[in-house]
């Protein structure tokens, strides 16, 4: 992984490009990104002091200090700040005599806000700064896209294992969704990147649906949407099988929603536009008769979190970088019938992209 120093001095320069002295990171996920720190209190504080000289803090509180120590290296000053990391306490630890001091207005609450701005020195501005650590986050270096594969070959396997070699028919969605979360820990995996989604026949057509005590049938399309966390990293992934012989209808959609996702991964390049990559898909799935049938963003990114920037959606925003990783996840949920959805985990490249998933996307009939 890149030195945590160095991502700190990144932070820094953007910061200041930012027209910043200085920048509060309070959200864990960036602190984790910046530091190492994977404790549960923190909070970070990049920038220069008035001399011009760099400022990296770390405040925690009096249960993290001893991990502090292992996990976060110099320079990062570690600092006992009580478990009150908020107000006063962060203000005493902003650098002296700067003017401008940002915080990420989408993490830090409203009270917190109000604290500390009335503890902060007069004549220091707070200055919303939304997202300048997830940016940067966003474009993930060797060492993120290694772990990264890594989560997703291991859930991969826990799914081969679980669903196409240990059978679904006869199972509950609730316990086969519990059962490849056990896989998922015995693999080594840290624990879900989010709940499971396991949903049959027309419980397929919500696209978030929970597992059920329902016993999964013969001859009905079966959707999984699974991914786990591994040192630190998340993957995600869906597919859907099928448990016997399915009609001309589902397998029509099915088809539909394999030549989208084809299609649209084909178009996932750095330097392509976000909006007209979930564009490809969505065109191909309203030729086909199912645009209304298709109502969420074609996908996300993936790292620390499993929903990260960048989004592929009508709402997204920019063209995509290398080193991104994003899914690429069409769907088609017809109500009262069934739901399709195909998903791969893949890194953006300069002339395309590189496959995390190793799960065919072939119909697979499992028993």
């Amino acid at each position: 992984m890149s030195a945590p120093e160095s991502r700190g001095d990144r932070l820094d320069a953007l910061a200041k490009k930012k027209g910043l002295d200085a920048l509060v990171v309070t959200n864990l996920h960036d602190i984790r990104w910046l530091t190492g720190f994977t404790g549960s209190n923190a909070v970070v504080v990049v920038g220069r002091d008035s001399e011009g000289d760099p400022v990296r803090r770390f405040i925690t509180d009096f249960r993290y200090v001893a991990q502090a120590e292992d996990q976060v290296p110099e320079p990062w000053q570690r600092i006992d700040g009580g478990r009150d990391l908020g107000g006063a306490g962060l203000a005493a630890h902003l650098p002296h005599g700067v003017k401008k001091v940002g915080f990420d207005d989408a993490q830090l609450t409203v009270a917190a806000h109000r604290r500390l701005k009335n503890a902060v020195e007069i004549g220091q501005e707070l200055v919303p700064a939304q997202g300048l650590v997830s940016g940067l986050r966003a474009v993930k270096d060797p060492s993120e896209l290694s772990a990264i594969r890594a989560a997703s070959e291991l859930a991969d396997a826990a799914f081969v294992e679980v669903v196409l070699e240990g059978g679904v028919v006869g199972r509950t969605e609730r316990e086969l969704g519990l059962r490849l979360e056990t896989r998922l820990r015995e693999l080594g995996a840290s624990g879900n990147s989010f709940d499971p989604i396991v949903a049959f026949g027309a419980h397929g057509a919500l696209p978030h649906a929970s597992p059920r005590d329902e016993v999964i049938p013969k001859d009905v399309l079966l959707t999984v949407d699974w991914g786990c966390i591994l040192d630190g990293y998340c993957s995600d992934c869906t597919r859907t099988v099928a448990t016997g012989t399915v009609g001309d209808e589902a397998r029509g959609v099915y088809e539909l929603v394999l030549d989208a996702q084809k299609q649209s991964l084909a178009a996932v390049k750095a330097g392509a536009d976000a909006r007209a990559i979930d564009k490809v898909a969505r065109e191909i799935i309203a030729a086909g008769g199912h645009g209304d049938h298709f109502g969420h963003g074609l996908g996300h990114g993936v790292g620390l979190e499993v929903h990260e920037a960048p989004t592929l959606s009508p709402r997204g925003q920019g063209a995509l970088v290398a080193g991104q990783i994003v899914t690429v996840e069409p769907g088609v949920y017809v109500p009262g019938h069934h739901g399709v959805r195909i998903e791969d985990l893949v890194a953006v490249t300069d002339d395309g992209s590189d496959v995390f998933t190793t799960v065919s996307k072939d119909l697979i009939e499992v028993s």
